[in-house]
C-alpha cells in the first residue's frame, strides 16, 4: 500500500468519514490532511502529519470499513511504499476537503464531546504553579498534557508525574508524543485515563506498576507507529 493508496481510499470513504467524526475531529482530520502537503521534503514532519491522519481514522468505529482495512494493514505490518505522496493527488484531495459543505456537530454529539471532557477533568491533576525544573518553563516542550478547564484553568493531570519528585515520567512524556498530544490533549487524556482492553486497566493506574515498555507497545499499537 503506497501513500497515493491511501489517499484514494481517503476520496472515496470522505462521507463515512465526516459522518463517524465529531466537528472538532474532522477539523483536525483536514488540517492532517493540509499539513501532508505543506512539510515539503521533510521527512520527520512528513511522519508526525501521517500519525496525524491516522489518529484521527482511529476515531472511526471499529466496523466502518475503511477502519477495518488500515487495522489489517497495520497488523500486518504493511508499511507505505513511498513516504511523499503525488502532489496533484493530494491536492484534489483538500479541494474536496474544501469545498463541501460538511454538516456541524450536531447537539448530541457536542455533549458526549462535553461529557468526555467533564470526566476527563475530574482526574486528579495540578496547575502550572505546582509545576518544576523544565516543565514549569515549558509544558509542551517537556512532552505534558494540558487540559484547560473553564473555573481553574490549564491542568495537568498528576498520572504524568513522579510521586516522589514532582518530575514528568519519562515514560509518560514519551507515550503522550506519540500519541501527539500538544494537538489533542483529550484525546491523549481519555487514552490514558479510559479503560483498556489490551491491558485489562486505565493506563495511568499502570504506570509505575508494568514495565514501560508495555504501555508504550499498547500506545503505539493504537498509532501503527511506522505503517498506515
Amino acid at each position: 500500500m503506497t501513500t497515493n493508496d491511501l489517499l484514494e481510499l481517503l476520496r472515496r470513504h470522505l462521507p463515512e468519514i465526516r459522518a463517524s467524526l465529531t466537528a472538532a475531529q474532522f477539523a483536525r482530520f483536514q488540517d492532517g490532511v493540509r499539513r501532508l502537503r505543506s512539510v515539503g521534503d521533510d521527512a520527520r514532519a512528513m511522519g508526525r502529519a501521517v500519525r496525524e491522519v491516522r489518529l484521527c481514522l482511529l476515531r472511526l468505529p471499529r466496523e466502518n470499513e475503511l477502519r477495518r482495512r488500515l487495522d489489517q494493514l497495520r497488523s500486518a505490518g504493511a508499511a507505505p511504499a513511498a513516504v511523499f505522496p503525488d502532489a496533484d493527488q493530494l491536492d484534489e484531495l483538500i479541494r474536496l476537503l474544501e469545498s463541501v459543505d460538511w454538516p456541524t456537530l450536531d447537539p448530541a454529539s457536542a455533549e458526549i464531546a462535553r461529557g468526555v471532557r467533564r470526566r476527563l477533568l475530574t482526574a486528579p491533576a495540578r496547575g502550572p504553579e505546582q509545576l518544576t525544573g523544565a516543565a514549569a518553563d515549558d509544558p509542551a516542550r517537556a512532552g505534558l498534557i494540558r487540559l484547560t478547564d473553564p473555573e481553574l484553568g490549564d491542568r495537568y493531570p498528576d498520572f504524568q508525574f513522579d510521586p516522589d519528585t514532582g518530575e514528568p515520567r519519562p515514560v509518560v512524556q514519551r507515550i503522550n508524543r506519540l500519541l501527539l498530544s500538544d494537538q489533542d490533549p483529550w484525546g491523549a487524556a481519555d487514552w490514558w485515563l479510559a479503560g483498556n482492553s489490551w491491558l485489562r486497566d486505565t493506563p495511568a493506574a499502570l504506570v509505575g506498576q508494568v514495565p514501560d515498555a508495555l504501555l508504550t507497545e499498547a500506545a503505539a499499537a493504537l498509532v501503527g507507529d511506522g505503517a498506515w
